[in-house]
């Protein structure tokens, strides 16, 4: 039998910018539309460099105002581009007015980054945040002042997974590996459930490092983001430093975008999802 090897196809990295208006509903948070409108200028730089993936099908609203009917196309999904956001090369800019017509607020968004073109599947893992609960029909991103907080994870194939939480301090702690897992890295067996952070749904011989997490704020609410990264190929946390018992291993965030950044550029099968939890007294 001959085996032929296959190099991937290279992947094209290169400096983007893209700018998004973002018209804010009545029921969403100036916080809110921040990131909505970041994350759409992002979606919307990487389809200009990369172009889109063609569907069979659209989503469409159709609006019927005094007679006259519009129709609006829904604005681009990640999923709908054929790239991914790497890293920032300078500060997001925001521009905050009134429309003048409708009295709505309005923010637009500029960003500027660099962006490596999508050519091959990356490995689609399921990752839900858990609120009190250490069961999937739990998912919530929205948690009280003292909830557990639990991850289910599972992916088809192998891996490896790191987890970190950005607070409002902007200040990154390493939630998984566990913090007394010393060789840095959490391994996934693909096929497999797991719930981090749960020291009964661990298998008797992690249980010893487990950490279990309760979420706080002394704010009214906070936002924070839950970065969760997996790759087929190994990888170690980034290097973070014991603060106190009571919290996880912590890094500043501007460390934190560094090594992200630098895993994620040299691995192109390294897939990040970020999720926003928010936390209220």
């Amino acid at each position: 039998m001959t085996m032929v090897f296959q190099a991937a196809p290279a992947q094209k990295i290169q400096n983007v910018y893209g700018e998004y208006r973002y018209v804010v509903p009545d029921n969403v948070t100036m916080a809110e539309a921040r990131r909505t409108a970041e994350k759409r200028a992002r979606t919307e730089a990487i389809a200009e460099a990369f172009g889109t993936v063609i569907t069979q099908s659209n989503s469409t609203v159709i609006k019927n105002d005094t007679g006259k009917s519009t129709v609006d196309f829904l604005s681009l999904n990640e999923s709908d581009v054929k790239g991914e956001w790497l890293s920032n090369t300078r500060d997001t800019e925001f521009q905050f007015l009134v429309d003048e017509y409708t009295g709505q607020q309005v923010v637009i968004c500029r960003v500027w980054g660099k962006a490596r073109e999508i050519v091959a599947a990356k490995v689609d893992f399921t990752a839900k945040i858990l609120r009190k609960e250490a069961d999937p029909a739990f998912e919530s991103e929205t948690f009280k002042n003292g909830d557990q907080f639990y991850l289910y994870f599972s992916s088809p194939t192998d891996g490896y997974l790191a987890v970190y939480m950005v607070d409002a301090e902007q200040t990154a702690y390493c939630l998984l590996p566990y913090m007394n897992d010393t060789d840095g890295q959490a391994r996934i067996v693909g096929g497999r459930e797991y719930i981090f952070f749960s020291i009964d749904k661990a298998e008797r011989d992690e249980r010893p490092v487990v950490d279990e997490y309760v979420m706080t704020t002394p704010r009214s609410v906070e936002h924070d983001n839950i970065y969760i990264i997996f790759s087929p190929n190994e990888f170690t946390k980034a290097n973070d430093l014991y603060a106190t018992d009571e919290l996880p291993r912590q890094l500043n965030f501007a460390d934190f975008h560094k090594w992200l950044t630098r895993c994620r550029t040299r691995d192109a099968q390294m897939t990040m999802v970020q999720k926003v939890v928010t936390i209220k007294q």
